[in-house]
C-alpha cells in the first residue's frame, strides 16, 4: 500500500474560526506524518499566514462565493490534475458543491467533507453531492444531522482533536501571574472567561446578565470576554460592552479582541463558561478541559458530547441557572479542582489529535482502496 498521500483540503472561510482551526491542524499533522498536502483558500482569507508551514506551491487562492460557483471549479480541477491530487477534503458548505464539481471534472481523484456545524444541509445536497465518497461529521450530533440526508454508510464521525502536548502544567504560575498583572486584576480575585466569536449564536449577553447576579454573591468576581466582532460595523460588540456598563460592571469586565496564544488566558482564570446558543464540538470548552479549568456550559450537543453527564451544564438562554451554577464553582474550591480533574482526565482519553489524525488517515485510505 502507498504510504504518502497526496491531498487537497479546502475552505473558502473568510475569518478564522474552530473550523479553520481544524484545517490548521489536519494539514499540519498530516504534513508531519509524510503526506503531501496542498490547501485551496479565497484570496481574502485573514488566515492565510497560518498555513506557512506547508511548502512553497501548496497553497492555492481561489474564490468560492456560492454553492454555484462553476468557474472556480474549474479551477480547482485544473490545480488537481496538476498537482496529482488523489483526495480532495471540502470543509464549508459553499465548498462542497464546487469541490464535487472539481473532483468529476478533474476525474482521478476522490471526494469527501467535512461538517463542522449543527445547521442541516438543504435536500438538494444529496443529489448534487452524490459523488461524495464520505461525509464527516465533527461530533455524534452533527452525525445524526447528516444521516437524515445521507446513506448512514456514507457517514463516519470524528471528532476533533487537539494536541495536548501544548497543555502541560509547567510555567501556570508564572502565566497566570502575568496576565493579571498586565490586565490589572488582582491576583487573588475570582476570574470568570469566555472565548469565541462575538454574536448572538455565541450567547455573550446571557453571560453578562449571568455576571450581574453572581456579583451579589461574589462581589469580588471579575469576568474576562474574549472575540472579535466579524460584522462590518462592530454593533454586537458595543452592545455587549454597553449593557455591562448600564448594569454597572464596567469595571469588572476585561474585552480582548484576540489571543494568538491562548496559554496564559486559561491559566489566569478560575472557571470558563460556554455560554452558547449552539455548539457542534466546541473547540474553546476543550481547550479549557486540556487546561485543567472548570467549565460551565449550556446545553448545546458539543457541550453535552464533551463534557458528558454534569451539573456543569446548564438551559440554554437561562441567565439565573447559569450564574448559579458559576458562582457554585467559583465558592466551592474543592468541587471545582475535582470537575477540572475529571474533565482533563476526559479531554486526554477522548479528544486527542492523534487519535482525529489516526482516524482520518484511516478514512482516507479506506476510500482510495475503493477507487483502486
Amino acid at each position: 500500500m502507498k504510504l504518502s498521500m497526496r491531498v487537497l483540503q479546502i475552505s473558502s472561510a473568510k475569518t478564522y474560526g474552530g473550523g479553520e482551526r481544524h484545517v490548521i491542524d489536519l494539514s499540519r499533522g498530516l504534513l508531519e506524518r509524510g503526506h503531501e498536502v496542498f490547501a485551496a483558500v479565497r484570496p481574502t482569507c485573514t488566515w492565510r499566514k497560518r498555513l506557512d508551514f506547508l511548502p512553497e506551491g501548496r497553497v492555492f487562492e481561489v474564490s468560492i462565493r456560492n454553492s454555484f460557483g462553476v468557474l472556480s471549479a474549474m479551477r480547482i480541477a485544473e490545480f488537481v490534475r496538476d498537482n496529482e491530487i488523489e483526495l480532495i477534503h471540502a470543509h464549508v458548505a459553499r465548498d462542497y458543491v464546487p469541490a464535487s464539481i472539481a473532483c468529476m471534472a478533474a476525474k482521478s481523484s476522490r471526494y469527501l467533507v467535512t461538517r463542522h456545524v449543527m445547521f442541516p444541509l438543504k435536500p438538494f445536497n444529496k443529489f448534487a453531492l452524490r459523488n461524495c465518497a464520505r461525509f464527516i461529521g465533527v461530533s455524534d450530533a452533527v452525525g445524526v444531522e447528516l444521516r437524515k440526508l445521507f446513506a448512514k454508510e456514507r457517514v463516519r464521525v470524528i471528532p476533533n482533536g487537539i494536541d495536548l502536548g501544548r497543555y502541560k502544567a509547567e510555567s501556570g504560575h508564572e502565566k497566570r501571574a502575568s496576565f493579571r498583572e498586565f490586565h490589572s486584576i488582582p491576583a487573588d480575585a475570582p476570574l470568570v472567561g469566555t472565548l469565541g466569536e462575538l454574536k448572538e449564536q455565541k450567547g455573550q449577553r446571557d453571560l453578562i446578565l449571568a455576571a450581574h447576579e453572581v456579583l451579589k454573591e461574589v462581589p469580588e468576581a471579575y469576568f474576562v470576554i474574549v472575540g472579535q466582532d466579524h460584522s462590518l460595523d462592530g454593533r454586537f460588540r458595543r452592545e455587549l460592552k454597553r449593557l455591562a456598563s448600564v448594569m454597572g460592571m464596567e469595571e469588572r469586565f476585561l474585552w480582548l479582541d484576540w489571543l494568538e496564544d491562548t496559554s496564559e488566558f486559561f491559566a489566569a482564570i478560575d472557571l470558563f463558561v460556554s455560554p452558547s446558543h449552539s455548539e457542534s464540538f466546541g473547540l474553546a470548552i476543550l481547550e479549557a478541559m486540556a487546561f485543567g479549568v472548570t467549565v460551565v456550559a449550556t446545553e448545546t450537543e458539543g457541550a453535552k458530547e464533551l463534557l458528558g453527564e454534569t451539573e456543569q451544564l446548564v438551559p440554554i438562554r437561562d441567565p439565573l441557572k447559569m450564574s448559579r451554577a458559576i458562582v457554585r464553582y467559583l465558592t466551592g474550591d474543592l468541587e471545582r479542582m475535582e470537575a477540572a480533574a475529571a474533565a482533563k482526565l476526559r479531554a486526554e482519553q477522548k479528544y486527542s489529535l492523534d487519535r482525529m489524525l489516526d482516524a482520518t488517515e484511516a478514512l482516507y485510505r479506506e476510500i482510495l482502496a475503493e477507487k483502486a
